[in-house]
């Protein structure tokens, strides 16, 4: 039989159990304190990187609004007195040459570049990866093992024979590469991509009758928009810097793309113009912003769903 309870009092309450032990402090205060001073270090050296890193942005910017004699040794990063004749004297042109010519000139090219990397090498990335055929692995190794090559191994090769074919001071050197998939990192890319699609869309494909080109049209390619535009953007951004390619190809300065148009800002007696050719850089910027900034939202949104839709 056990013993009755003992009440409390009416009004009074329990008094609580003596443990003997002083209250913890907050376990989360504790570790805020241990933490503060690392999070602060990481945050100070994050600075310290950005700062290193946007100090030639910010110089360039403060440049181009000061007079060409003011920039060379100058170490203030923006002028006291303003000026606004570097980004004016580019409508008078260069040598007689409007802007308008070498920004037109590099849009051609940069776009010309895009469409022959996006086809072709889409093409042969169907290849390698959906169909079977003899050598493929010997050719796909043999195209792995172009990257290995240096650029400047193929160019006087490439430039005789171009000389040979009478298309030197044109554009076909520089884009008759791109539609023939000689860009072994883009097949690369997008041959990936496509060996991670799941084999019963081409099967099923197949059982509705569909061949090769109706399924690389209508399946893959949707499905392998995220490589698609990443292809795209870094092959639009690497044709508009390009410096090394027209300047070995193109002889007419009516033909110069903006990244020679750069250099026609030193005169033959090495004067050179640096406000104006700042002023430049910074406008040849925008259209490459442009267009990564058209096309992220989708590279964004296709990584996002996978590619993948009911």
């Amino acid at each position: 039989m056990s013993s009755p309870d003992l009440a409390t009092p009416p009004g009074r309450e329990a008094p609580p159990p003596a443990t003997g032990a002083a209250p913890e402090p907050s376990t989360g205060a504790a570790a805020l304190r241990r933490g503060l001073p690392g999070s602060l270090a990481w945050h100070l050296g994050a600075l310290a990187v950005l700062a290193v890193i946007l100090y030639p942005v910010v110089w360039v910017v403060g440049g181009s609004f000061k007079r060409s004699e003011d920039i060379v040794g100058s170490l203030d990063l923006f002028p006291g007195d303003p000026v606004l004749t570097n980004y004016t004297s580019l409508a008078d042109g260069i040598a007689d040459i409007p802007v308008s010519t070498f920004f037109t000139n590099s849009l051609l090219l940069a776009i010309g570049s895009v469409i022959g990397i996006l086809v072709s090498c889409s093409l042969t990335a169907y290849a390698f990866a959906k169909i079977r055929f003899t050598g493929r692995n010997l050719l796909f190794t043999l195209m792995i093992g172009t990257l290995l090559l240096p650029y400047h191994v193929l160019l006087i090769p490439q430039y005789v024979l171009f000389r040979n074919m009478d298309m030197i001071n044109t554009y076909t050197p520089l884009l008759l590469g791109k539609y023939l998939a000689t860009e072994a990192f883009f097949v690369f890319l997008m041959m990936q991509f496509m060996r991670n699609l799941p084999r019963e869309l081409d099967e099923a494909a197949r059982l509705d009758g569909c061949g090769h080109v109706r399924i690389y049209w209508s399946i893959v390619l949707p499905l392998c928009r995220p490589a698609l535009i990443t292809s795209a953007i870094f092959t639009f951004i690497n044709a508009w810097n390009d410096f090394m390619g027209p300047l070995i190809y193109l002889n007419e300065p009516d033909r110069y793309t903006v990244s020679l148009g750069l250099k026609m800002f030193v005169d033959q007696e090495g004067l050179a113009n640096y406000g104006g050719m700042i002023a430049m850089s910074l406008v040849a910027l925008l259209p490459v912003l442009a267009f990564f900034l058209a096309f992220q939202r989708y590279l964004i949104d296709g990584m996002a769903t996978s590619g993948l839709k009911g």
